[in-house]
């Protein structure tokens, strides 16, 4: 069965806080009969109804008029039916809250403060002494918890922003990565299907010739095959997300491979970034161990992390020949570059006994962790 709602879910309690306000001009009227009576409560159910327009976020023009009703209401319920009714303020500094533009929400701002004080000033006038002390305090709330909405729609809007960004670098990422597949694609198994052809054709004029050698070239082919297939499922093992700490794994056994030594430092947990920083970082560890393992001619190496205050370190050092000045970016560091750049990442390298290279990644830092 459907749960009757009197008010849609999303409108809150505030609703139902209307409601008992309409039964609110008995205590205050109770020796009055007729017209007043009846007055305030159209007021009231006028200012419910203010409410939920407001709540639909209407054009500007409506909102500032909707605004306008429920600013004179308060001031009629609160000096001809009791000084209390001032405390519906309170739904109006919220809906001022959600000005967008900075010029409205100083001038809605300014407005409600000086209804807000002119009535109180004229209450004190009417002889409401205590009263007026006492709402001091509550009219000092009203005033400021505009600027907390403001504040909580800006980083609500930025929350919003943050995760576009983020899925944006998502489809970048899926499309970098598809582009790197290709470029393997056809750097290696391009290469390896065109010299199958090639012995192939070479088997087709041996077998009747020289069937021995057209055997041999067979196997060859064979051979061939089975590295094509092998670095068809490397390159789809690759396209699933790698972590860092199964790059690291992997990279101290090419480097092993190899005849280089391989240490780590600066600690072993990094399940606290994120699978898309991982991701990028580990795919510029993978390259980083390959080509020290091709050219670097090192005898060690050693992969240094660090994190500092917003920023993730990573610094790969190895003793071999390092880089010559003449030599031009290869493909491979270029490729880190462009992977980096999806984060706002940096990559910088030198020589210094050997090459070292350095990684530098920018991490979100959560307030809780900035108050500390």
């Amino acid at each position: 069965m459907r749960k009757f709602h009197l008010f849609p879910p999303k409108f809150g309690f505030f609703p139902y806080v209307f409601l008992i306000y309409l039964l609110m001009p008995i205590f205050y009227v109770s020796y009055e009969k007729g017209w007043k009576l009846f007055f305030g409560y159209a007021l009231i159910f006028l200012f419910l109804i203010s409410y939920r327009q407001l709540f639909c976020y209407p054009p500007v023009k409506v909102y500032v008029s909707w605004l306008t009703i429920q600013l004179a209401i308060i001031v009629v319920l609160s000096l001809w039916y009791g000084p209390y009714n001032l405390f519906l303020g309170f739904f109006p500094a919220n809906f001022i809250g959600w000005f967008e533009q900075k010029a409205l929400f100083k001038r809605a701002l300014l407005t409600f403060s000086s209804v807000l004080l002119g009535t109180l000033l004229l209450l004190f006038i009417q002889g409401a002494y205590i009263e007026t002390l006492t709402f001091l305090p509550f009219i000092a709330v009203m005033l400021v918890s505009p600027f907390g909405i403001r504040s909580m729609n800006k980083r609500m809007e930025l929350e919003k922003k943050l995760d576009q960004a983020n899925e944006k670098i998502k489809e970048l990422v899926k499309r970098e990565e598809r582009v790197r597949i290709a470029r393997d694609l056809h750097d290696t198994l391009g290469h390896t299907l065109s010299l199958i052809t090639l012995q192939s054709q070479l088997v087709q004029r041996l077998v009747k010739k020289q069937p021995d050698r057209a055997i041999e070239e067979a196997s060859e082919m064979e051979a061939t095959s089975r590295s094509a297939l092998r670095q068809v499922r490397e390159l789809v093992g690759e396209m699933r997300a790698m972590t860092i700490a199964e790059e690291l794994i992997h990279m101290e056994k090419i480097l092993k491979a190899a005849g280089i030594g391989f240490l780590q430092k600066g600690g072993n947990e990094f399940a606290h970034l994120p699978p898309l920083v991982q991701n990028i970082i580990a795919m510029c560890l993978r390259e980083a161990g390959t080509n020290i393992a091709k050219h670097s001619k090192a005898e060690n190496c050693v992969v240094h992390f660090q994190q500092e205050k917003g920023f993730f370190l990573i610094e790969i050092r190895d003793d071999g020949i390092g880089i010559p000045e003449n030599l031009n970016v290869g493909n491979g560091l270029r490729g880190m570059e462009e992977r980096l750049s999806l984060l706002d990442g940096q990559v910088e390298f030198r020589t210094d006994k050997g090459m070292i290279l350095s990684i530098t990644v920018p991490l979100i830092v959560k307030q809780e962790e900035m108050t500390l």
